[in-house]
């Protein structure tokens, strides 16, 4: 989900009433100054007069001047700052203010987009993901193997080292994961990781537990006056980076969340956009609850990682209740 037109021109203002509230302050500082010290004034209009003087004498051919011009100017700038120091004011009091002094606010540096345009864009991705919150404690720097032992702590490695892959091959390779097994062994937790790691690179993801996904879809779909807003809502889920579906089969399934979920997972393969899908569910559930299309799409186009073990959060549970 790449910004709107409506996101972009919102941080563009932005910049623009940065600049509008700096020029402001530093109006109402000049103003200050002047009127308080009608010497520094003074200083001003004597280097108008010498850059007008200056501009002549190199129109002349003088090519002296450009040297004296600047040796004048920093004199008469020497001057300044002690005029502002010995009025109790700080030596770069009438300097241009900048929030980001590598752009000058502006939000660009050299045709590309400044750190900080960048950073705006990634705040604006996390909040409409859907797990700004989530992903303060589902990331790789949480990441713990403590909780497995045995052909679980492999499968959960492997699923680790997938991850790790998806996430550096991302830009270059188009794929999917597909996370399956049993309650609490970490499938959400991956795919949080998975998720803060290209957020942070300002990819677009959309998060939706799959209850949540289809009735948001439904409520949209089954009410005559909503239609711009469920195409809105199917041109983000087709065109963004990442769609994660957490907990497939937790939903109603009915012919409505069959359908959607085809439609859904068709369009983003056919613009080979990735998705992310966690499911309790076993490979022959999901054949049994969804259609065989469903059922074909995942196990071809996806990357599976089955996950066992004891549910992570009764283990942490216990072992906080010893302490």
């Amino acid at each position: 989900m790449a910004l709107t037109n409506a996101q972009f021109e919102s941080i563009i203002k932005g910049y623009e009433d940065t600049q509008d509230r700096n020029r402001h302050i530093m109006t109402s500082r000049r103003d200050y100054v002047y009127a308080h010290i009608p010497e520094y004034h003074a200083l001003d209009s004597q280097v108008s007069s010498l850059s007008i003087a200056h501009a002549k004498k190199m129109l002349f051919g003088d090519a002296s001047s450009v040297e004296e011009l600047k040796e004048q100017i920093a004199h008469i700038g020497s001057q300044k700052i002690a005029l502002l120091e010995a009025h109790g004011l700080p030596a770069d009091y009438l300097d241009p203010i900048y929030e980001c002094k590598d752009c000058k606010d502006t939000g660009y540096i050299d045709g590309a987009k400044c750190h900080c345009f960048k950073q705006q864009i990634i705040e604006l991705l996390y909040n409409q993901s859907n797990i700004k919150v989530l992903l303060e404690q589902d990331n790789f720097s949480n990441l713990s193997y403590e909780y497995y032992e045995g052909e679980d702590l492999v499968r959960f490695e492997n699923a680790v080292k997938t991850c790790k892959d998806f996430v550096a091959n991302f830009d270059q390779d188009y794929s999917n994961l597909f996370f399956c097994g049993t309650v609490g062994t970490g499938k959400s937790f991956l795919s949080g990781c998975v998720a803060k790691e290209l957020l942070d690179t300002g990819h677009s993801v959309i998060y939706f537990s799959s209850i949540d996904l289809f009735d948001t879809l439904a409520k949209y779909a089954f009410d005559s006056k909503s239609k711009v807003s469920l195409y809105n809502i199917h041109e983000d889920l087709y065109n963004c980076d990442l769609v994660i579906i957490d907990d497939l089969g937790t939903e109603l399934t009915n012919s409505f969340v069959v359908s959607s979920l085809f439609s859904l997972l068709n369009e983003r393969h056919l613009r080979r956009k990735s998705t992310i899908i966690s499911t309790n569910l076993a490979l022959e559930d999901l054949r049994d609850s969804y259609s065989d299309r469903i059922f074909s799409r995942i196990t071809s186009q996806f990357k599976l990682c089955k996950l066992t073990g004891s549910d992570i959060r009764i283990i942490k549970k216990r072992m906080a209740n010893r302490k």
